[in-house]
């Protein structure tokens, strides 16, 4: 049973860290992100930085990992966002 919940974290984990994916390619490809919540994004980030340090304390690194690339990807689309807010094409 201890890996069957190992493998259903792991893919968790990784549909998590995959999810702004197609956002963080629109926003590269169009070049813009007019509607972007960076209050949401924060929030997001925040989470993902305590899952973490949770990780990091339970010494699992499933969690550590998945939320490691799921917080880089949320950075991108931040620094994308900022670099292509409100401008046109």
């Amino acid at each position: 049973m201890d890996n069957y919940s190992l493998y259903i974290g792991i893919m968790a984990g990784v549909c998590t860290a995959l999810s702004l994916l197609p956002q963080l390619f629109k926003i590269i490809k169009e070049k813009k992100a007019d509607d972007i919540s960076y209050f949401m994004l924060f929030i997001l980030i925040a989470g993902i930085a305590g899952w973490i340090w949770y990780g990091i304390l339970k010494e699992d690194y499933p969690i550590i990992i998945t939320n490691g690339f799921s917080f880089l990807i949320n950075l991108l689309v931040i620094g994308f966002s900022i670099k292509y807010k409100n401008k046109s094409v």
